[in-house]
């Protein structure tokens, strides 16, 4: 659309938009007032079809600063995505896409109206910035009935957004806004302590990255140092440019109130809610190499989510790609249309379980099942034998331990030290095998000291010993999976776990004695992979986050000023504070055998 075709208008009211711009048949109001309880005022954009009538809305709020164009602001990424997908573009100016949110110029021409919120404290929304609190979850509410009370709305709200849109909106629907009608929660973790902050009771360092780029890129009042609007000229991130101390008293210290809460308490139970609530038509979009933030959250809240409305589709490729591509478009689509306009558009017959599902040369396939974990499910042991020890080198299995369908018959162990050590088991897979659902392990160990990290790699190798690695929402060489348990957490709750997945309450510490062996039960995240006769599946248990070595070389040959990933993203565990080496640097034994049978539990699917 030219700019020729763009009628403007100024709106006189200081407590309306900013301004509001007629683009054909798309009608765009910018920084529109959503007054909240307790008189706070929040900014959205509405993008709405220019034709009278009443329309779906689609609702986001989120702290990332509503102004800011993915192809400007995320111009890497975006040109990332288009080379993937170039489909992305096809039918759209892409001047009002905004990362991680729907694209206007796909949707509104389809009827629905879009409403992006910069949450309380972000953007050009002031107040106190404190993500994912129960403050913001009210916010979000309150923007719910807001939209689904407009004259141009058809009193139907659904929530459509990658990560953060999705995390909240897990939240707010167990408040049961009247208005909401529907909700995809694309990528969204649901769990504060266990997805988020701490992985089996391990700190992880990724939240300092994250909210250091909010409160440096997105909260209110950076004025001038948060950039403009291309298109409206305003500053993105409010009218006025405060000094770093007041923008630090404007908002919660994060990184540091969740390292001071290494137990799950009152303060992660107001960031997790009981997904039982939720009510509404669910759709959990879930990525398999989301696996350090929010893969677990998909899974488990499609199996807590209280709606008996709900489906589950599992996918492959980067954080956001699919999202945008027709795939995820037409996905999202035929889910809201059905719910939010009453749309005869198939989705009856959508399968409850969708998964595209990943073979070991690359290919994708699919699967459809009734339900999560899948019914056809062949629960299968295979028990870890310590006899040779096993080691991975450079990614190449060198000839050590071993995976067998049957207990070892005899005791045997195996050490590592707890700062920079592994063991690693093996097994060659002796016909075709397709895995597909969350896998258990149970392990029986010893520490040299009080306690002990445990992380956990499920890994997999070409007969050549090439490493078969996938790209990762955020990592282009994630392994097959990963777990991870404190060992003074290993208490679980006897009520919710299953064999495949333990559920630890995290509620308290119970140290180690030196010498003495534990059985201690880990959760492994879900997966998928199918995986030919031959190859070799492998499992590390060690004492650091996981690294594909052929990445740390390529960086090491290919000086890059960004910060390149070599296997585990962002969500690192890498702060000597909350791992002192007096306790977690000690001696770590795995024992196998007839009294030790440590074992893993693998999803095997049979046709």
């Amino acid at each position: 659309m030219s700019e020729d075709e763009i009628a403007e208008t100024t709106a006189p009211d200081l407590d309306g938009p900013f301004r509001v711009d007629v683009v054909g048949d798309m009608t765009i109001e910018w920084d529109v007032p959503i007054v909240v309880d307790d008189g706070n005022v929040l900014r959205a954009d509405v993008f709405r079809p220019t034709a009278p009538g009443d329309y779906p809305v689609v609702l986001t709020y989120g702290p990332y600063g509503k102004g800011k164009p993915f192809r400007e602001y995320q111009a890497e990424s975006y040109r990332a995505m288009l080379a993937m997908h170039p489909e992305i573009a096809e039918g759209t100016s892409g001047k009002y896409q905004v990362f991680e949110l729907v694209d206007p110029d796909r949707w509104v021409p389809d009827g629905y109206a879009l409403v992006r919120v910069d949450s309380r404290g972000a953007g050009r929304s002031p107040g106190v910035l404190d993500p994912l609190s129960e403050r913001e979850i009210r916010d979000l509410y309150e923007c719910v009935e807001w939209a689904g009370s407009r004259s141009w709305s058809n009193g139907k709200v659904g929530l459509n957004g990658i990560s953060y849109f999705a995390m909240n909106a897990w939240q707010v629907a167990t408040l049961r806004p009247p208005h909401l009608a529907a909700v995809i929660a694309w990528e969204g973790a649901a769990d504060w302590y266990r997805d988020v902050t701490y992985h089996g009771g391990i700190h992880t360092t990724f939240e300092n990255l994250w909210y250091g780029a909010i409160a440096g890129g997105a909260q209110h009042g950076l004025g001038e140092r948060g950039g403009r609007n291309p298109i409206t000229g305003q500053l993105v991130c409010g009218d006025q440019t405060l000094s770093p101390e007041e923008l630090a008293a404007n908002r919660v210290d994060m990184p540091a109130i969740d390292k001071s809460h290494p137990l799950v308490d009152d303060h992660h139970r107001a960031r997790t809610r009981d997904l039982s609530q939720i009510r509404v038509p669910l759709l959990s979009a879930g990525n398999w190499g989301g696996l350090g933030l929010h893969l677990r959250g998909n899974t488990r809240g499609f199996e807590l989510a209280g709606s008996d409305q709900k489906w589950l589709a599992m996918h492959d490729e980067t954080h956001f790609s699919l999202f945008y591509a027709d795939y995820g478009v037409d996905l999202q689509k035929r889910f809201l249309g059905h719910f939010l306009k009453a749309e005869d558009n198939g989705w009856d017959e959508q399968p409850r379980v969708h998964l595209r599902t990943r073979h070991a040369d690359g290919r994708v396939g699919e699967r459809v099942s009734s339900d999560w974990p899948l019914p056809e499910t062949q629960w299968t042991r295979l028990y870890l034998s310590a006899d040779h020890g096993l080691n991975a080198d450079h990614g190449l299995i060198t000839d050590h331990g071993s995976m067998t369908t049957t207990p070892a018959p005899d005791h045997a162990s195996v050490s590592y030290s707890g700062k920079e050590g592994r063991a690693a088991f093996s097994y060659v897979v002796p016909a075709d095998i397709e895995l597909a659902g969350p896998v258990g392990a149970k392990l029986f160990v010893e520490s040299s000291t009080a306690d002990a990290d445990l992380f956990l790699v499920l890994r997999a190798f070409a007969p050549d010993g090439t490493e078969v690695t996938y790209q990762g929402a955020n990592d282009p060489h994630v392994p097959i999976s990963q777990g991870w348990l404190r060992a003074s957490h290993r208490a679980v709750d006897p009520q919710r776990s299953r064999p495949f997945l333990p559920l630890h309450p995290h509620d308290r510490v119970e140290p180690l004695k030196p010498g003495t062996i534990y059985e201690v039960d880990v959760e492994i995240l879900p997966t998928s992979l199918m995986l030919p006769a031959g190859f070799t599946l492998a499992l590390d248990v060690q004492a650091h986050d996981y690294v594909h070595r052929p990445a740390v070389e390529e960086a090491e040959a290919h000086a890059n000023p960004r910060t390149s990933f070599t296997g585990s993203g962002p969500f690192l565990h890498a702060d000597p504070t909350t791992r002192p080496d007096d306790v977690y640097a000690g001696t770590v034994t795995v024992h196998t055998g007839p009294e030790y049978a440590s074992h893993l539990i693998l999803p095997v699917i049979s046709d």
